[in-house]
Formats: C-alpha cells, sequence, structure tokens
C-alpha cells in the first residue's frame, strides 16, 4: 500500500467539526453513545485499527447499552489534543499515548514507554500487578480522567534517516521526529527533537523540514510511505522497548456507569492490550519484507557509541526525574526502577537466554 493510496482511503478529515459530531451524545432508554477521539489516522494498521475494534467489542459487549463512537486524527479535534477534548468534555474517550502528554505531568511518559525501560510483557506486569496503575490513577486524578492500557507495539524501530549514520558525531544537529523521554535521550545525544502527529511526518521528511523520523516500527511505516524518501531504516530502537497504547476516559462519566459496563470497559482494553501486540508482532516482519525486498530499504543497526551513549542518557534521565521537586514524578521513577530491576532478571535471565540458545542451535 503506498502513502496517497493509504492516505486518501484513510480520508483524513480537518480540525473543524460538524455540528452532528459536536451534539450532546444520545442517551435513550439507558442507551448511551460516547465518542472516542483518537491520535491516529483512519484505519490506520495496528493503531487506528485497534482503536476502531475496541470501540466496537465495547459497543457489542454491552449489546449497545454503551455504544463507542471513533473518531480518527483530525475528525473531531487535532490529533495531539484528544486527551484535551476528554478533560473538556468535547468527548467522553481518547485513544492515544501517554507521552504525548509529558507536558502536563512529566510522569505519564512512563505509561507509554521507558528508554531502556520494559518490554511489553513486563510494562503490562507493573500496571496490573506491582502498583502502576494506582500510580498512573494518582496522576489523572488531577485532570479528571482515567487510564487504561490498550494496546502495545513490542520493540519499535529505530527509525528512518536520509544519510547513513557513521557514529555520534553524525547525530550533532539531526533534525528528528521522536516523543517521549526517548526524544530527551536523542536530545541529549545532540539531535534536535520535535513531536508531530502521524499524518505529518511524510511531508516534513519529504520537504527536508527533517532530517529523520521514526513512528513505531515496518506495520505503520510501509503505510506512511517514509521509505520513498528515506532508504536508512535502524533497528532496534533503545528508547521505545515496549510502547504501550493508552484509553482515557473522562472519570465521572466513567463511574456514573453501571458496574458491569465499567468491567467491560476495563476487560476490553485489557484483551486489546494483547491483541495489538500479537498484531503487530504478526505483521511488522511481513511488511519490513516488503520494504525491503520491494522498495529497496537498507535495515541496518545504530552503531556501538550511538547505542552506549543513549544508555548513559537515559540513566541521567531517570535520575533526573527521580530527583525532581515533583512528588508523583518521583512516586512514578522509583516504582517503575524498583519493578524493573526485579522483571529483567525474567526477560534476561529465562526469556533472553532461550533465545539466544534457539539463535545459535536450533534451525528447521
Amino acid at each position: 500500500m503506498d502513502r496517497r493510496s493509504f492516505l486518501r482511503k484513510a480520508g483524513l478529515a480537518g480540525a473543524g467539526a460538524s455540528a452532528a459530531a459536536l451534539a450532546t451524545p444520545a442517551i435513550a432508554q439507558g442507551n448511551q453513545t460516547w465518542r472516542m477521539v483518537t491520535t491516529w489516522p483512519k484505519n490506520f494498521p495496528g493503531l487506528g485499527v485497534g482503536a476502531q475494534r475496541l470501540a466496537d467489542r465495547i459497543t457489542a459487549a454491552s449489546d449497545g447499552r454503551l455504544t463507542v463512537q471513533v473518531y480518527s486524527a483530525g475528525e473531531l479535534v487535532p490529533p495531539l489534543q484528544s486527551l484535551d477534548a476528554v478533560i473538556d468534555g468535547s468527548a467522553e474517550m481518547s485513544h492515544g499515548a501517554a507521552y504525548y502528554w509529558q507536558n502536563k505531568s512529566p510522569a505519564l511518559s512512563f505509561f507509554t514507554g521507558v528508554p531502556y525501560g520494559m518490554t511489553s510483557r513486563e510494562m503490562a506486569a507493573w500496571v496490573r500487578y506491582m502498583g502502576g496503575q494506582e500510580i498512573w490513577d494518582e496522576i489523572y486524578d488531577q485532570f479528571g480522567v482515567q487510564g487504561f492500557l490498550s494496546g502495545d507495539t513490542g520493540t519499535q524501530a529505530g527509525g528512518w534517516f536520509r544519510e547513513e549514520l557513521t557514529g555520534l558525531d553524525s547525530v550533532k544537529g539531526l533534525r528528528f521526529r521522536t516523543p517521549g523521554l526517548g526524544g530527551r535521550v536523542w536530545e541529549k545525544l545532540g539531535a534536535t527533537v520535535t513531536n508531530m502527529a502521524a499524518g505529518e511526518i511524510f511531508q516534513a521528511l519529504q520537504s527536508g523540514t527533517l532530517d529523520a523520523a521514526e513512528f513505531v516500527g515496518p506495520y505503520n511505516d510501509l503505510a506512511l510511505g517514509f521509505y520513498q524518501v528515506a532508504k536508512n531504516y535502524y533497528f532496534p530502537s533503545f528508547v521505545e522497548p515496549g510502547l504501550a497504547t493508552e484509553l482515557v476516559v473522562n472519570k465521572s462519566k466513567y463511574q456514573e456507569l453501571p458496574s458491569d459496563l465499567q468491567a467491560i470497559v476495563k476487560d476490553v482494553c485489557q484483551a486489546e492490550y494483547d491483541q495489538v501486540a500479537s498484531d503487530f508482532y504478526a505483521n511488522d516482519p511481513r511488511a519490513l519484507k516488503t520494504l525491503v525486498d520491494e522498495h529497496g530499504v537498507n535495515v541496518r543497526q545504530f552503531p556501538d557509541d550511538i547505542v552506549e551513549a543513549g544508555a548513559k542518557a537515559a540513566a541521567e534521565i531517570l535520575g533526573e526525574l527521580r530527583d525532581s521537586g515533583d512528588a508523583l514524578t518521583k512516586k512514578t521513577t522509583e516504582s517503575f526502577i524498583e519493578s524493573l530491576n526485579i522483571l529483567r532478571t525474567r526477560t534476561e535471565g529465562t526469556d533472553g537466554a532461550f533465545v539466544e540458545a534457539r539463535k545459535k542451535y536450533f534451525s528447521i
């Protein structure tokens, strides 16, 4: 699928909304219609499709008592204003990534992903079983909303670069689209970092406004067409090891729902976390094969000095957050670090050792 075809099918709308879209949600005979705004283009592989599937599953599981209408990026509000729409009441739900809102609280980045941090399994373990959800609830309580993990991409690609990276000096002054704490790592390495929504990245790369960009990985990047303007594709990302998406709901409206509808929203989000992760795991390698075989993309690994400097920068950033004056950011950082140090013993000592043995000794 080329980019023009994808965006044409996606039918990205402008920021303006019709009067019908802005109307008060219908409530009749106990049934409710909630609006979900997203940061993703319509029908976007993995993420946009996942948001729509989540909405459809809530609608079906509730037998229509809670119907969720999805508004893709720009249809109701600009993509990076999705959370604000839930806070101000323009929508009841948003589907995006918590690190997009780090300007509201640096602690929110932890609930998307941390450089050299948790994989998708580790993230779910922390949030579900090691106190992460309770801390997340504290952070979002300040804004009258509640967040749930709603998907995970797994370890992402490192990004698309116009020029091959020969070492750390190649990063100096590089204009790079990458968000969250990972963006702060790249800034420490010397890049000039910006964030922008998925639908804006291609044009910025094509015009030369950006020298490099990362979004997720092959499954999404093939649809976005980055291969048309940059051929150097770096793997793996060391700043996005297991990136989670979120569903955010208006907390007061959520608490007004009957208990079974609250459970449906929560349980569907948990199911979709695993569904989206499986979608990416299955389709990333197939999309990468297409990028290499049909579009001549060069798959590369980051030079060692970049990877090492990135690890040092990531540790510095976590130290800065732990020592920050914000109590919730400090609490989140300490919980994350403590949990990571427990979870990595399983990931590295058991899973990692098995993968190395399979790679070395097993072939069929």
